[in-house]
């Protein structure tokens, strides 16, 4: 029985060391977990505010993030820049594609040769002898 009592400790001691390597073993904490996806939607939240993005915009874009923490990013960020009297700073990225959008395609140019056309320099179709079969 004293032999039990001496292992008692040693074995408490190596469960807490096996507990703290879990994380290397690809088991994550669960409260470490929650707490990422927390942040992260607060960050997603707060950067769609600041872009000048609806809250309805922001849902839809990020559709795997958690809504109600992008919900008080985006409110952090809207509170925050109306006390400090800061305006939305739109995403230069997507000005820049609209831009590109609507900019109508170059059209090539025919090379002119000394002047002239290609309709003037090309030869008029040559017509069938008269006696040839048709098929």
């Amino acid at each position: 029985m004293t032999d039990r009592v001496h292992y008692l400790p040693l074995l408490a001691l190596a469960a807490v060391v096996a507990a703290t390597g879990c994380e290397r073993l690809g088991i994550q904490d669960p409260a470490k977990v929650a707490a990422e996806l927390e942040a992260e939607g607060k960050a997603i939240g707060a950067g769609c505010r600041h872009a000048g993005r609806s809250i309805e915009d922001c849902f839809s874009l990020n559709d795997r993030a958690l809504k109600a923490a992008v919900f008080n990013g985006w409110k952090e960020m809207n509170d925050y820049m109306a006390s400090n009297k800061i305006d939305a700073a739109p995403s230069q990225l997507a000005q820049a594609a609209a831009a590109v959008e609507t900019q109508p395609a170059p059209v090539p140019q025919a090379k002119a040769e000394s002047g002239k056309s290609k309709a003037a320099t090309a030869e008029p179709p040559t017509a069938a002898p008269p006696g040839a079969a048709k098929h």
